[in-house]
């Protein structure tokens, strides 16, 4: 997704796409964090992340309605997005379950 978001019009370079690029890394960032904290931590580093995978849903959503991607871009990282979101909730569901 970052290469490509190298592409976006220059005029959105420094609101929406930075934007974009700053919650794809905030997400990663949130789970790498989470991955290595146990109860309360990994609960608050999860909901983060899941935080994060909702404003890069939000950018991705405008990216294709303002057609800076393709079908075939739209619909490769929305999978990946779903299958991200599938993960994390199950890692929060867990969490929550074992009292963090």
């Amino acid at each position: 997704m970052l290469p490509r978001a190298e592409k976006f019009p220059r005029a959105y370079r420094f609101t929406v796409t930075q934007r974009l690029v700053d919650a794809a890394l905030d997400l990663q960032e949130a789970l790498c964090e989470a991955q290595s904290q146990r109860a309360a931590p990994r609960l608050s580093a999860l909901r983060r992340a899941d935080a994060a995978l909702n404003n890069l849903r939000l950018y991705l959503r405008l990216a294709w309605d303002w057609r800076w991607l393709t079908a075939g871009q739209y619909e490769h990282v929305s999978a990946m997005v779903v299958e991200i979101g599938r993960l994390l909730g199950g890692w929060l569901k867990q969490s929550t379950r074992q009292g963090g």
